[in-house]
């Protein structure tokens, strides 16, 4: 899955509000129990694995100039939760970037 998130705020700017933030993403998953690592692939390039009810979730954040995307390789046991995932991805990406 593939979530775009618009940005005014240019690239390092971008990355540096994420890499002051990414400690805050397991705050913004249900049920409090999840595990999360990240790691700077490069400067516009964010690894984030997130481990949750028994599933391991990879996703990449790319920093575009006017747009922050993320993939997400979500389990095909995941996939009826496909609207309620990008609702939130988007809301805690612009949550993000504030």
């Amino acid at each position: 899955m593939r979530i775009a998130i618009p940005h005014k705020l240019g690239k390092a700017e971008v990355h540096r509000r994420l890499d002051s933030r990414t400690g805050e993403i397991v705050d913004f998953i249900p049920g409090g129990l999840a595990q999360v690592e990240s790691d700077w692939i490069a400067d516009d390039h964010l690894a984030i694995g997130i481990t949750a009810m028994g599933q391991f979730i990879p996703c990449d954040v790319h920093i575009e100039d006017s747009q922050m995307v993320v993939e997400i390789d979500l389990p095909a046991q995941l996939s009826f939760v496909v609207g309620m995932i990008e609702k939130g991805v988007t809301k805690t990406g612009m949550k993000m970037l504030t």
